[in-house]
């Protein structure tokens, strides 16, 4: 299986939810999965989408010369794309959302009916692609938090999808919390196993990781009393 990873924290490697991502990995790795290559959105090279649609007209070209070719050409040959990323406005970091608007090249103008909508077709082939979406936030619970990046993800990939969301996750990167951590980051990690293993995460594992690791209102009192 080969994974490709975007992580969408301006962070890098001290991402909160890359810590997430990473134990959810592990678990994968120790199912058999290979070729993980974690790609930082802060690094890339990458033009905002101009909206012009030239990509799709001329066979998947765009105006930009820059690094986003390289990450389509990654894409196609992954048969997972995982996002990770913290909520930012209730939505994906910046950096990441510049790459989400330029995948325009895979599909065409041409629309078709699917249910309910109407899709763009695609102009290659990525039917094999699932895709995953782990995302953390400074909030005590995940309720009225996630719904916007999740109704986004779904849309962007409504076949073949996966989603974990888990709110305080700062305090992934304090060690004084190694006590509820490192529990959640256990979870995570069969989670990874589960997926690899069997392509789904049990409900009751995915309600579990989404679940506050401490008291709602104990939480929010420590982040108030550093502020």
């Amino acid at each position: 299986m080969k994974i490709l990873v975007l992580n969408g924290s301006p962070k890098r490697d001290k991402s909160d939810t890359l810590v997430m991502t990473r134990a959810f990995l592990a678990g994968m790795e120790e199912a058999g999965a290979q070729q993980i290559h974690i790609r930082h959105a802060i690094d890339e090279h990458i033009e905002p989408c101009t909206g012009c649609f030239a990509c799709m007209h001329n066979g998947g070209a765009c105006i930009h010369d820059d690094d986003m070719k390289g990450i389509l050409e990654e894409i196609l040959d992954s048969d997972l794309l995982l996002f990770s990323f913290p909520l930012y406005c209730y939505g994906m970091p910046a950096p990441l959302k510049a790459i989400v608007d330029r995948v325009l090249p895979l599909s065409s103008m041409a629309m078709e009916k699917v249910g309910d909508r109407y899709e763009h077709v695609g102009q290659a082939d990525f039917s094999r692609l699932r895709y995953l979406m782990i995302s953390g936030c400074g909030f005590p619970n995940s309720r009225q938090n996630f719904e916007p990046a999740v109704a986004q993800f779904k849309l962007l990939f409504p076949e073949g999808h996966t989603i974990l969301t888990v709110p305080e996750s700062p305090m992934f990167n304090v060690p004084q919390a190694a006590v509820v951590t490192e529990p959640r980051l256990a979870l995570l990690k069969e989670a990874g196993r589960q997926y690899a293993e069997t392509g789904t995460i049990e409900a009751g594992l995915l309600q579990q990781i989404s679940s506050p690791m401490i008291p709602e209102e104990q939480y929010a009192a420590i982040v108030n009393a550093g502020v």
